[in-house]
């Protein structure tokens, strides 16, 4: 470092020839299969003989490889160990810490996350919000499939085998309760309006609930997807059912599917391109 130079200004420097590698490894990584080399120097916007230097470098390290019989480039063996390296090293927990306090911020609304465990969905991180009155979201709750917005994602990702045990607990318990509302008796009782309901939340991408846990609130729940596209967890917003209606609930909806989303993609989730 210079004399006089702020660390700050240091913390900014950087290696560029490492920036416009990684066009290279972005192009590949955004690619379905190995690819010739003037299709990524086309994607890296760069000469085919400046890719193809750095594609050198890449191949002697692990990162890329090259296909001794069509001499395409794919993404090599240790790009795989990279990978599965930031897997492990993930906490959805931990990423999800910051996420909901922005979208509490965004909406003004309770925020939580939760995780599937033996007996269901449980929150296990939560922001309160402004709107939420003398509500208290409490960690460690475990809340109904078919009455809660965050159930309700939970039965429209989850493997039916993982929540059908959950589904008949709810099934017998309403039965013996029929006061119970918080379980949804009806719903519980009619298979076909039950899928019909699952069904609707996976072409919507979220689900919500009104009225059903706790008088004049209502709650939006989206899913979070990690790197093999299966469920990891479930985020939530909840809020006063006056205030999340109409235009007021798309806005919700717009910010909650927005959070959902880069959570997804940190966890190294890519959405499949439908046909």
């Amino acid at each position: 470092m210079k004399k006089g130079e702020k660390d700050e200004d240091w913390s900014q420097r950087r290696i560029q020839s490492i920036e416009v590698g990684f066009k290279v490894i972005r192009a590949m990584e955004a690619a379905d299969g190995p690819m010739p080399l003037r299709d990524i120097a086309a994607a890296a916007g760069m000469p085919p003989s400046k890719a193809h230097l750095y594609l050198v470098s890449f191949i002697r390290e692990g990162l890329v490889r090259q296909d001794p019989h069509t001499g395409h480039y794919g993404l090599g063996a240790f790009a795989i160990q990279l990978g599965h390296s930031a897997i492990r090293q993930v906490d959805i927990v931990d990423l999800a810490r910051e996420e909901l306090g922005v979208l509490q911020a965004a909406t003004g609304f309770a925020t939580y996350l939760s995780l599937w465990g033996n007996r269901g969905p449980g929150i296990v991180s939560k922001v309160d919000g402004h709107r939420q009155g003398s509500l208290a979201v409490r960690l460690g709750y475990v809340l109904p499939l078919t009455a809660s917005a965050t159930g309700q994602v939970f039965l429209a990702w989850l493997d039916r085998g993982v929540t059908r045990p959950i589904l008949e607990e709810e099934r017998n318990s309403a039965r013996l309760s029929e006061e119970n509302w918080t379980l949804n008796p009806d719903l519980i009782a009619d298979t076909e309006r039950l899928e019909a309901l699952i069904k609707g939340v996976r072409e919507r991408g979220y689900a919500t609930s009104k009225n059903n846990i706790n008088a004049n609130f209502a709650a939006m729940a989206a899913p979070v997807f990690d790197h093999s596209g299966q469920i990891a967890a479930t985020v939530t917003v909840l809020g006063s059912d006056k205030s999340m209606t109409g235009t007021k609930a798309k806005a919700v909806t717009s910010v909650l599917l927005e959070t959902t989303g880069r959570l997804s993609r940190r966890l190294g989730y890519v959405p499949r391109v439908r046909a």
